[in-house]
């Protein structure tokens, strides 16, 4: 990965600093698009400790998910100045959260897990058509087998479950993989999803274990959960390896391609989301 670019979002914990930990090693450059610059930047100086990476194969820029205008505003200033874009790997997610609205008003997990996504995707790919062969890498979950994309209440408003509303944004994710890899055919610029698996990461803070449990429930992620590296490990390779040069469209886990419900490659479903989801970012063209 010499002398090329990755943008890895939410890269100040978890999957994603271990994924930018792993494109580091392999002597990628990678900016960590987070929201929490401090703890962003508490990250990227554990990365060169463990990596013996130099300052400048890790660079720290803000990005909130859920605000439309702080995406705007990345996306401005990496195409200001960024001579190129090699792979934008759109890592960053919420989990389970109780009912809350972004500062556009969209619920949180749809918010930030496909519409954040969809805009910094729409908006970087100028740069990144530029600097093809390029990639894009959407992680999302095995998870979205539960969930159900419905077009009349988008927003959660009419009802809100935590857990569905999770699904359904990682279904989401896989569907706009779908159309977006229909829309690059031709382009030189591959988009790909993964589903890492369940990993011991703080994604799940807002989830509730009783007190008494908690013993025996961290025991078992231990044993039994994968670690952000072990979870990474596909991140890093739809990002790096030649052998899904070319490829597009995929879902891969544990490196592998996997075979999706209908549901998540459904292409009448996926171009609607795509419509919808444009005129809810305010994309005009």
């Amino acid at each position: 990965m010499n002398g090329k670019t990755v943008i890895v979002t939410g890269a100040n914990s978890g999957i994603g600093k271990a994924t930018a930990a792993g494109v580091v090693r392999l002597r990628g450059r990678v900016i960590m698009a987070c929201r929490d610059v401090h703890g962003a930047e508490e990250a990227a100086r554990e990365i060169r400790e463990e990596t013996g990476a130099d300052s400048r194969q890790l660079v720290v820029k803000q990005l909130d998910l859920c605000s439309l205008t702080s995406v705007r505003t990345f996306c401005r200033d990496i195409m200001k100045e960024e001579p190129r874009l090699d792979v934008l790997i759109n890592n960053a997610g919420v989990y389970q959260c109780p009912y809350t609205k972004t500062e556009d008003g969209f619920e949180m997990q749809f918010g930030v897990n496909h519409l954040g996504h969809f805009l910094l995707t729409h908006l970087l790919l100028d740069l990144l058509k530029q600097s093809a062969p390029s990639r894009i890498v959407v992680v999302s979950s095995k998870l979205y087998k539960r969930g159900h994309i419905n077009f009349e209440d988008l927003n959660s408003e009419q009802s809100y479950d935590k857990a569905f509303a999770y699904s359904r944004s990682k279904l989401a994710n896989l569907l706009f993989t779908c159309e977006l890899a229909r829309r690059l055919e031709g382009s030189r610029v591959t988009v790909n999803a993964l589903t890492p698996g369940i990993v011991r990461t703080n994604l799940g803070r807002h989830v509730h274990v009783p007190t008494l449990a908690k013993p025996l429930f961290n025991l078992l992620s231990w044993s039994l959960f994968k670690s952000p590296e072990e979870g990474a490990q596909t991140s890093v390779y739809l990002a790096c390896s030649p052998d899904v040069e070319g490829v597009q469209g995929k879902c891969f886990a544990d490196c592998r391609p996997q075979i999706l419900l209908d549901k998540a490659t459904d292409q009448e479903v996926a171009s609607k989301l795509w419509d919808i989801s444009e005129v809810m970012v305010g994309i005009t063209t």
